[in-house]
């Protein structure tokens, strides 16, 4: 059975307002809230936390069957660690190590 065009369009116009509001949402909700307690220690601890769940993440599939197993992510994760500290620009450092890394991986 063929998709019409007009339930493809509605489709994505639903999962368009849903989106949304799911992003407008916390706005709208907490806007007379940015001073309350929980919310100045979420912003403060959360953004880390994040970000250590990431590399976490990242490096639990490394494989240590290779001859220097991390070698590559080591290299990567020194790459974008000095070039963050250095330049402070999240960009430079993300791709200079993602480059880095692919590099790596096809030597």
């Amino acid at each position: 059975m063929p998709v019409e065009p007009h339930h493809l369009l509605l489709f994505i116009l639903v999962m368009a307002v849903a989106t949304f509001i799911t992003r407008a949402a916390p706005f709208v909700i907490l806007k007379n809230r940015g001073d309350h307690p929980v919310i100045e220690y979420l912003g403060t601890y959360l953004p880390p936390a994040i970000m250590l769940l990431l590399l976490i993440y990242c490096f639990k599939d490394l494989d240590t069957n290779k001859h220097l197993p991390g070698l590559a992510e080591g290299v990567s994760l020194a790459t974008v660690t000095v070039l963050h500290l250095v330049f402070k620009h999240p960009l430079l450092s993300i791709g200079a190590g993602t480059a880095c890394y692919m590099l790596m991986q096809t030597a």
